[in-house]
């Protein structure tokens, strides 16, 4: 019988326990040996607890109960994240988990907007026609229609969670599915003549050894910077944001329905609503603040039920992610600000990754498998930058320092590129893998005032005053709907209120 292949994941977190609750969802347990270290003296960063809408494809996936999850991880729903400031002080969008409009003979509405503009008919603003963004304006939520070919069917939605409470609950998830925990910290790492991981010695003086290993041990890194020195591409010229002050507040007023970033003097804050207190924070750029006037910042816009905790960071990622027998998901991977909520996703995806192209037997890697890996994961952070960019290069806060310098950086080509193709004729790249979608780009080029100035010719084959009362008609409908849907803090209370939890 063929021996077991032990995986050895170092460090808990939520990126420990989402790589070994996919595991042990996706791995057969007669083939595969799934440990994870992890120490209770080792903090995690918890820089935002937002997410995007295939977090809920992840939760589905292991067959989570949705209301117990959100009860346990005191959970809020999220439609989109809205902007502050960033286009210029005092204008406001909304980057939303739906659709602009419909897509009328296969051609995407924006082209019909933009030549509805051209044509002087003065149409509605693009917010208007897209479902998620105005019901997260009007703070409302309910699940959407099955229905495709009903309006309610055109969003998505995801969650805002305290992600400590989300670790510990697939904590018990994974344990309860075979995963083995140990409590330690790592003191040693030895490697075999080849260079790859042999064993991992903790304080105790406990060795564990394993056929692959999974740094899930963040901003360290202990296996691929420690031990193999994995090299590091920075990104900080592109995205200058290298500073987190995180802190909780009391949570006040009506509970909003969307995440929300308000762009600052050098950089921005986040709002993220949960069911028992409010995520808020200061991402900046310490060579454009100090993080004493970040603190004061960070204060002056809300009253912490703790003093703001100071998270370091740079942002960039490891090209070879997958080095030799060692895999490295979340931060030891790589690290892109929670602008966009991607930090839970690239785990996710980097889990869900590992677990389709994981060996099957002991004994040395194949490098085809490391190499799709690696792949893979540069196509996930390379769009997920270029979008993060996007928000920084086309801001128009003139006369601020940050603002100025982020606005005239050099940018990626592969940036350059989308933006020009749009400017021209309205074009979003649709691309087969990674983030973001057309209409993701579409909230944040509109959102920021970069409109196309001109749009797809076939366009031309609707009748404009048809396209006028069918777009009038949209609008309508959409308005209509929001105003029948209940609030979003009403939903929560009737389906998922954090309570006293029942045993599963």
């Amino acid at each position: 019988m063929t021996s077991k292949l032990r995986v050895v994941i170092a460090g808990g977190g939520t990126a420990g326990w989402m790589c070994a609750a996919a595991f042990a969802r996706r791995l057969d347990r007669d083939r595969y040996d799934i440990t994870l270290i992890e120490s209770a003296d080792i903090g995690t960063v918890g820089v935002g607890e937002a997410t995007l809408p295939h977090i809920k494809t992840f939760n589905d996936m292991l067959g989570i109960d949705e209301a117990r999850f959100m009860r346990n991880c005191k959970a809020t729903f999220k439609l989109g994240i809205e902007f502050v400031d960033w286009g210029r002080k005092g204008n406001r969008y909304i980057h939303p988990f739906g659709t602009f409009g419909e897509a009328w003979r296969g051609l995407g509405f924006h082209h019909y907007w933009t030549r509805a503009r051209r044509l002087n008919q003065h149409p509605a603003p693009l917010n208007e026609y897209s479902y998620a963004v105005m019901a997260a304006q009007q703070g409302r939520f309910e699940f959407p229609n099955e229905d495709q070919k009903s309006i309610r069917s055109t969003y998505a939605y995801a969650y805002h969670f305290d992600a400590g409470l989300y670790g510990e609950f697939l904590r018990e998830w994974a344990t309860a599915r075979g995963v083995k925990r140990i409590e330690g910290r790592i003191d040693h790492v030895t490697q075999t003549a080849t260079g790859d991981i042999a064993t991992l010695t903790l304080a105790s003086g406990a060795i564990i050894s394993g056929d692959l290993f999974v740094d899930c041990s963040g901003f360290r890194a202990l296996l691929l910077d420690g031990a193999l020195n994995s090299p590091w591409e920075n990104w900080t010229h592109w995205l200058p944001c290298d500073r987190a002050l995180a802190m909780p507040v009391t949570r006040s007023g009506d509970l909003a329905s969307a995440t929300r970033s308000t762009a600052q003097a050098a950089g921005w804050t986040w709002r993220i609503p949960l069911q028992h207190r409010t995520g808020t924070g200061y991402v900046f750029s310490s060579s454009h603040i100090t993080e004493t006037e970040a603190h004061d910042t960070l204060n002056t816009n809300a009253q912490g039920l703790a003093d703001p905790r100071l998270l370091r960071f740079r942002a960039g990622r490891r090209p070879k992610a997958w080095t030799g027998n060692c895999v490295g998901i979340g931060l030891a991977s790589g690290f892109l600000e929670p602008l966009e909520s991607t930090s839970i996703y690239l785990i996710q995806v980097g889990a869900l990754s590992l677990a389709e192209l994981i060996p099957t037997t002991p004994g040395p890697t194949d490098p085809r498998l490391a190499a799709e890996f690696n792949r893979r994961s540069d196509i996930e952070y390379e769009r997920i930058r270029d979008f993060l960019i996007l928000h920084y290069h086309a801001n128009g806060r003139t006369g601020e320092a940050f603002w100025d310098d982020v606005r005239h950086m050099a940018i990626p080509d592969s940036l350059a590129h989308k933006i020009e193709l749009f400017r021209r004729r309205g074009h979003i790249p649709a691309y087969k893998d990674g983030l973001f979608s057309p209409d993701s780009w579409l909230s944040v080029l509109a959102g920021q005032d970069i409109l196309p100035g001109n749009y797809d010719r076939l366009a031309d084959a609707l009748d404009p005053d048809q396209t006028a009362r069918l777009m009038a008609d949209l609008r309508e409908r959409i308005a209509g709907q929001v105003a029948a849907m209940p609030a979003h803090g009403d939903f929560v209370s009737y389906f998922a209120e954090a309570r006293e939890e029942m045993p599963a």
